[in-house]
């Protein structure tokens, strides 16, 4: 039994996958501590977890906004002043000291993001800890050296300043510190994977971890009822951070209106929201998306690797809005094998997000194998022909459907998703532990 020590930054996008991860490694017989923002603390609690707040709640939503205003930043001064603005070089130095305090040797391995995961790096270099790296895209990983460049750029006095408070080294190559972890995991599965620029030698792959699998599909009664009207609506959603172009949310609206259908539109951030909004379409700060994709005509989001993976296991057409980050690699991955419409900024039209519905996207009958073998299309925005939407199981991430029990594959690894994501950490916990074992 190990004692995991996990740290996640980001939106519900990013922590909940880990949570579930967490959970798992939990259920598997380990001790474990995630290390997060206070805004999450009931959710990870929920999940029978420790919790370690990173800030709280009043400095994370002032983490939001100010993010938010990086969108199209491309200076490392820009970058440099959102940390400094966010109080997160006080917030590394906290976590990386945390982390030490709860460090047990010879029982620890430190889990943290790809791309976040600066306290999980120096904490394992100085305390000589087996260190996993979780990347929820492909992208991230795919952007690891651009990553590398801009904390080079905006942060190395910075960064090495706390190194130098654990006696470490300046970092020297900043590319190879970033891909230092003794193991990566892929949230993603393999055909998601060959659909792109595939992740690096090395990475495991653990499948689709939806952040709300577990979660209870409590419906408002004024969503029950929009869901139970004569024609579905369609459902919007930016998820639920603020890295959007303010046009997203009218431009889909807008379509909706257009096409006189009833519409939900999800939005945590209220100042986000059209005012006014037309008459049937209903703004809900938060729906339980397992029970309502599935009830839906289309999806319309931007683009997040968890919203497009709940669409694909609800068997529910999507078009995607996707701008900034990971978000144009996930749309081009499903818009190669047609099974998504991607619409690029300059294309965030009514009339275009509009005509898009009106010819919805294939499904897959099984999301977890990926489209059946075929030539992949054009890796670019593509609008094909309507295609027969085809049944989708209730599960994409290797969660039992009701009434089934999942078998273990004939290699010992559990089926893809946050219990083959733990058992990944397992084994390269157990690998770096026990190098002579793990070499027989």
């Amino acid at each position: 039994m190990a004692l995991v020590l996990m740290v996640v930054h980001g939106t519900d996008g990013d922590v909940l996958p880990f949570v579930r991860v967490a959970g798992a490694l939990r259920d598997r017989g380990h001790r474990v501590t995630v290390f997060s923002h206070q805004y999450y603390a009931s959710a990870v609690r929920r999940a029978g977890l420790d919790f370690v707040p990173v800030d709280t709640v009043a400095e994370y939503e002032h983490y939001l906004r100010d993010a938010a205003g990086q969108v199209g930043a491309t200076e490392a001064r820009d970058f440099r002043d959102h940390f400094v603005r966010s109080g997160l070089l006080t917030q590394l130095r906290f976590e990386c000291r945390e982390l030490r305090d709860r460090y047990r040797p010879g029982e620890t391995v430190l889990v943290g993001s790809a791309i976040s995961g600066q306290s999980v790096l120096i904490a394992a270099e100085a305390l000589d800890a087996p260190v996993v790296c979780l990347a929820h895209a492909p992208f991230q990983l795919m952007a690891l050296t651009g990553v590398a460049r801009a904390y080079r750029l905006a942060l190395a006095d910075e960064i090495n300043s706390v190194r130098a408070e654990w006696a470490l080294p300046p970092v020297r190559d900043w590319s190879a510190w970033m891909a230092s972890a003794d193991a990566y995991v892929g949230l993603w599965p393999d055909w998601f994977d060959r659909a792109g620029q595939p992740a690096p030698a090395g990475t495991e792959l653990a499948g689709f971890v939806l952040a709300d699998e577990d979660a209870e599909p409590d419906l408002p009664e004024r969503a029950r009822a929009l869901l139970a009207g004569a024609t579905a609506p369609v459902l919007v959603t930016g998820g639920t951070g603020r890295l959007l172009r303010r046009r997203f949310y009218h431009s889909a609206v807008a379509a909706i209106e257009s096409l006189g259908r009833p519409g939900l539109l999800v939005v945590r951030h209220r100042d986000l929201v059209p005012d006014p909004l037309p008459p049937d379409v209903h703004w809900f700060d938060r729906l339980p998306f397992r029970a309502v994709v599935p009830r839906v005509s289309a999806v319309v989001h931007h683009g997040g690797i968890g919203t497009l993976g709940r669409a694909l296991a609800g068997g529910t057409p999507q078009v995607i809005l996707a701008d900034g980050l990971d978000r144009p690699d996930n749309a081009s991955r499903l818009a190669r094998h047609g099974v998504a419409r991607w619409l690029p900024p300059e294309r965030w039209t009514a009339t275009d997000i509009a005509d898009s519905l009106r010819r919805p996207s294939p499904t897959l009958a099984d999301p977890a194998a990926g489209p059946p073998p075929s030539k992949p299309r054009s890796p670019e925005p593509v609008d094909g022909s309507p295609t027969e939407r085809q049944p989708a199981p209730k599960s994409v991430d290797g969660s039992p459907t009701e009434g089934q029990s999942t078998p273990e594959p004939a290699d010992g690894a559990p089926p893809e998703g946050p219990r083959r994501a733990a058992w990944l950490v397992e084994r390269a916990y157990a690998r770096r532990s026990s190098p002579r074992e793990a070499s027989t």
